[in-house]
């Protein structure tokens, strides 16, 4: 894999560290190069985490995710490094990254990877009602 640097992300103090939340982020935009073919490989990466001191700051993650688009990596090992690249600049008391890459050679693969913090353990889940959205703009 193509050196790229975990130095341009950035991250923010949590403003609310001292409560359990869930951040997601749908990247749709996500490509990388076949290490075999050269070919490109597009997914879209799905970031969920739960952050303990630190939050990544979206625009750093964007330049960073882009600094992919030329480098040759295997879906696997591409979907680890990223996450691995997250979690160590912002330690997460959870962290996982799903990678939904498009078809190639008529196989559609996800790679699903994830870390928790040592000793963190979730809150218990609640279940709320879901109320449909009665708004046009959106879905």
């Amino acid at each position: 894999m193509n050196p790229v640097s975990a130095n341009t992300l950035e991250t923010f103090p949590n403003p609310a560290p001292q409560r359990d939340f869930h951040i997601h982020m749908e990247i749709p935009e996500f490509t990388c190069l076949c290490p075999k073919t050269g070919q490109p490989d597009f997914a879209t990466l799905l970031l969920d985490y739960i952050p303990d001191q630190t939050c990544v700051e979206l625009k750093s993650l964007k330049l960073y995710i882009w600094s992919f688009r030329n480098t040759g990596c295997f879906h696997e090992d591409v979907t680890n490094r990223i996450l691995d690249d997250l979690a160590n600049a912002t330690q997460p008391r959870y962290m996982r990254l799903t990678a939904r890459f498009y078809v190639r050679g008529g196989v559609f693969t996800t790679v699903v990877a994830d870390r928790r913090q040592a000793g963190w353990t979730p809150a218990p889940t609640v279940q709320l009602a879901d109320f449909s959205s009665q708004s046009n703009t959106r879905g």
